[in-house]
Formats: structure tokens, sequence, C-alpha cells
């Protein structure tokens, strides 16, 4: 870098506080004259997904240093989906999406940095952060914490949310209270995210796919010196896009938006990435990415991975198996060829990498797990602007299914009653007023889900909801069912005993109830409003958007 290099915000003597503010910190006139990097720092000891990332931090601030520029940290928050599921809390994890990217905003702006290193690993602190990325459009790259190791329980490997299905198995007298403890104690034996192929996994891939980490970043066991090795590489990669002008809009495009599902679709993500895709694709000025996009794709592309909770392979394995390039690979021919953080193209980035030698994992394109994609959206008279479902987690015998309704006024509820033996094979639990503006804040209907699993009820009854799931359920769940009940969608307006037909390969969502009879319920329907307290999710329910929108904020 050019040795005389000012940040403008520190040049003359309109530049001299600045330098004063920064000086108190210990920076020198040396430090100052080189470009300034943000890093993102969401390191938290409450969270296990980031409490690795002060140690990257320091990687990537050695990085930047040791290219040429001056490292200069700051904080926001990282909730944990695992830690707020089950209560209100989960109310505040989508809506913390949008205080995020709007936190990295203002401190950029403020601050005027030249270039952001975002260094996050969970379930919404990666979407926010890559949100904000687009947003700002100045040079930024992003380096996910890693996934951890997966539990080890009787010759099988699990994810930490073994936990949640033994609740189950100790409800119906399968293990006792000392194994079940047991359970508790070796379920989540290191630091990273969740060891499926979550929401958390999901982004860290989906990042990778459109360019916006360097290449094989995204599987990297978060436990591994190869972690920090990319730590350290994402600050010496930064320097170099500042160096050339690459800001993030160049490498958030419509075209890696597009290489981004392929390889959702591709691996079997979560569900969730539609929406953050959704609201990535709207920060980067790109306007609305309609859910008819994901379709498109998810009947085009096959699925190629199989991976936790779609097959026992887990992260690590995905890791071994090649991880995001090993995918790629395979999708070179349906590629955009767009420009991405290692300041090559895709294809360039390409050429290092072999197919996959693990094709229980990650199999051949012309030999897919799945002639079409991993997720898919679905349409019907309770769903016409849309619903989303994932093909790739979703047993043979219930890709057509129909059941008949018991609804649900809330998750808890419905957990009492599944536990409690109260839902009977052949049903499709209903739970309504779960949506970005009903819920509000749209939280996951992951317990109930883990709650049929536990009750061996996931492959034979069905759950759909306007809310959202985790990408660790497995089963016939629909979710994100829009227009949401508390907008007056037709959700709102299921009884008990209706008959619900799902049917995956013909992307049919349908009440079995006559227009006239559903025009009666409408008449007399009344909106449900909760009691919510004071604060954030008010303001969240009054300006978030549908979630066949991606349920951003405006």
């Amino acid at each position: 870098m050019d040795n005389n290099y000012y940040n403008p915000l520190l040049e003359g003597d309109n530049g001299a506080l600045k330098r004063a503010l920064y000086k108190a910190m210990g920076f020198t006139d040396s430090a100052l004259q080189k470009p300034l990097i943000g890093i993102v720092n969401t390191y938290t000891n409450a969270t296990p997904g980031h409490y690795n990332i002060n140690e990257m931090c320091e990687h990537v601030q050695k990085g930047i240093e040791a290219a040429g520029g001056t490292a200069m940290t700051f904080g926001t928050i990282a909730p944990c989906d695992g830690i707020a599921e089950g209560h209100e809390g989960m109310r505040y994890i989508l809506p913390s999406r949008d205080i995020i990217s709007s936190s990295v905003e203002c401190m950029v702006r403020a601050h005027r940095f030249d270039g952001l290193v975002l260094l996050g690993s969970c379930d919404k602190i990666v979407p926010g952060l890559l949100m904000a990325a687009g947003r700002l459009d100045i040079p930024a790259i992003f380096c996910n914490g890693g996934p951890m190791f997966p539990a080890s329980y009787k010759g099988k490997h699990y994810d930490g949310n073994i936990v949640t299905e033994a609740i189950g198995w100790k409800q119906r007298k399968l293990i006792s209270e000392e194994e079940f403890k047991m359970i508790e104690n070796l379920a989540e034996p290191c630091v990273g995210s969740c060891a499926m192929l979550g929401t958390a996994n999901t982004m860290g891939c989906m990042a990778e796919a459109m360019g916006m980490s360097l290449p094989g970043c995204a599987t990297v066991p978060a436990v591994m010196s190869e972690r920090m090795q990319f730590a350290y590489r994402t600050g010496e990669a930064i320097l170099e896009l500042v160096k050339k002008g690459i800001t993030a809009r160049r490498i958030i495009t419509k075209e890696s938006i597009a290489n981004a599902i392929m390889v959702l679709t591709a691996i079997g993500g979560s569900t969730n990435g539609i929406m953050h895709l959704q609201a990535i694709y709207k920060e980067a000025g790109l306007g609305w990415l309609p859910l008819e996009v994901f379709d498109e794709y998810s009947r085009k592309i096959p699925q190629i991975a199989s991976i936790y909770p779609a097959s026992p392979y887990d992260m690590v394995d995905f890791y071994e198996a090649g991880g995001v390039p090993a995918v790629l690979k395979e999708l070179e021919d349906n590629l955009y060829d767009c420009m991405t953080v290692s300041g090559k193209t895709i294809k360039e980035n390409l050429k290092r990498y072999d197919h996959s030698n693990r094709r229980e994992v990650v199999s051949s394109i012309d030999e897919p797990f799945a002639s079409s994609g991993g997720v898919a959206i679905l349409t019907g008279n309770i769903a016409p602007l849309g619903a989303v479902v994932k093909p790739a987690a979703i047993p043979e015998n219930l890709m057509s299914f129909t059941g008949r309704a018991k609804v649900f006024v809330g998750e808890e509820e419905a957990c009492k009653c599944i536990l409690g033996g109260d839902v009977q094979e052949g049903t499709v639990v209903v739970l309504a007023y779960e949506g970005p503006k009903g819920g509000p804040g749209m939280p996951e209907m992951y317990r109930p889900m883990k709650c049929l699993e536990g009750m061996n009820l996931s492959s034979t009854c069905a759950l759909i909801t306007d809310g959202r799931f985790s990408g660790s359920n497995r089963g016939c769940f629909v979710g994100h069912i829009s227009p949401e009940a508390y907008e007056g969608g037709v959700l709102g307006l299921v009884e008990d005993g209706d008959l619900i037909e799902i049917d995956i390969d013909s992307r049919k969502i349908e009440l079995l109830v006559d227009d006239e009879e559903l025009e009666k319920r409408r008449i007399s329907w009344v909106k449900r409003e909760k009691d919510i307290k004071d604060g954030y999710l008010n303001t969240y329910k009054r300006i978030s958007k549908s979630a066949a929108q991606g349920a951003v904020v405006e």
C-alpha cells in the first residue's frame, strides 16, 4: 500500500481531532496512514458458535497488518437459537438479524472504514453481516467460525439436538434419567456452530457460494488450526480488495445469488436460507427476489449432497468430502462465473479443486441423491404467496400426505399434547399466528417437530405453520406459509378435523374445505393479538414484511 495513504476522514486539519482520538488508544501516525479495516468481532461466551471468534479476530488482525493495513475491531449481538428456543426468546431471533445489519452499518458509516472483515457463525448473525456488506458496498469479506464436531452416542454421530429427541425417548421410557443426563453431557462436545446442516452452516456455505468467503472456508471445523489459517488469509485478502477497489456489490450480484441458490438446493440446506438470501439480495440493491426463483432452480438442480438431518453424515463428513468447492465442482457447468473475494472468479478458483472422493456425502451430478433440489416452494389455497419445504429431510412415504388438522394456539400447547399422547398418526399439526407479525418475530417451530420425532410420530404426521423451522428438523414440515394468519391468511381459518393435502412433487398444499365454507369462517374471523412486552418486537411487528419477501424490515 502507499505509505502516504490517508483515509479521507483523517486528512488535514479537519482530521486532526479524529487522529487525536485514535492516538488516545495508541495508534500512531504511521498506523493511521494505512487503510483502516474494521473487523466485526461477534465473540460472546454465551453462544458456542462464537466462542472462538476472539481468537480468529487476532489472526485476522495479524493478516491485515502483514498486508499493510490497520485493524480496528468492534462488536455486535450474537444470540443463540438453541438457547432461545422454546420460550419468548425465540421471537427475538429473526428480528435480531436486522439489528445486526443496522448496527454494523452505523459503526462503519460513522467511522468510514476503508474495508470490512465480518466474523460470525450462527443462524441470524451470518445473514445479518452479509446484509450489512450489501448495504454498505465497501470492500468486505466474511469468515465463519466453523462447525463443531458431532456427539457420539451408541456408535452413532448426532448433533446437539439429540437432547430434544431424548426427551421423547425418556417420555416413552426408552431411556432412564441417568441416560438422559449422559446424553445432555455429550451432546455438544466442543465449540462451533451445530454439527448439522442447520441455518448456521447453511449460511456459511451460502457466503462461500456467492463469493463472499475464501474458497474452502465454510466447512472447516471450529477447533482446527486451519480455521485460524483462514482467518489470517482473510485479513490479507481484505487489503487486496481495498487495493483493487472490489466492493461488496461487485461480488453480491444477481448471478452470484443464483449460484448460492443452486448450492442451497444442491445441498438440501436449511429452509431459512431462502428468506436470508432474499434479504441479502434486497440489501445489495437488487430489488425483491421472488420465491418462484428458488423453485425454478430446485426443479433444475438435483440434490448432490446429503448431510444431517437428511443423512447420518455431519458437517465434519462434509468437510472431509470437499465441502462447498466439491459441490461447486459438480455444478460447474451451471454456474455463473462471478468475481469472488479471492480476487479471482469462481471458475478460476475451482481449477485447484478435485471432485469429492466421498460419494456417500457429495455425489456426482450424474448420479444425484434426488433428481430435484433439497428445498422447494409450495403453493395452494392455504399458501397463495408460497410456503417453504425441505424435501431432502422428508421421508419418502410423506412426500404425498393428506391428514386431519389439529390446530394449536401456541408451541407450548402443541408440545404438551404431543408428549401427552394426544396427537395421533395421520394428523397435520397446525400452528398459526407464528409469522413475522403474528408471532411476532416468526419463531422456529423446532420443538414440536422434535417432539413428534421423540414420540415416533415424525413418519406418520405433518406440521404446517406460518412460522419457521430449524435446519435440524426432519419429517414432513411446511413453513413460511404466506400470507400469515395474522394478515388474514387462510391458515387462520383452519379448524380441527379439516383435511389438508400436501404434495411435494406437485408443489401443492391445499386446505380441502370449499370456498363457501371458508367465506363463512372469514366473516366471523377475529385477528388474534398476542400479549408482548414493550420493546423492539412491537417495532418489528409494525415494519416487517411478509415471509414471502424475506421478513425484512423497512
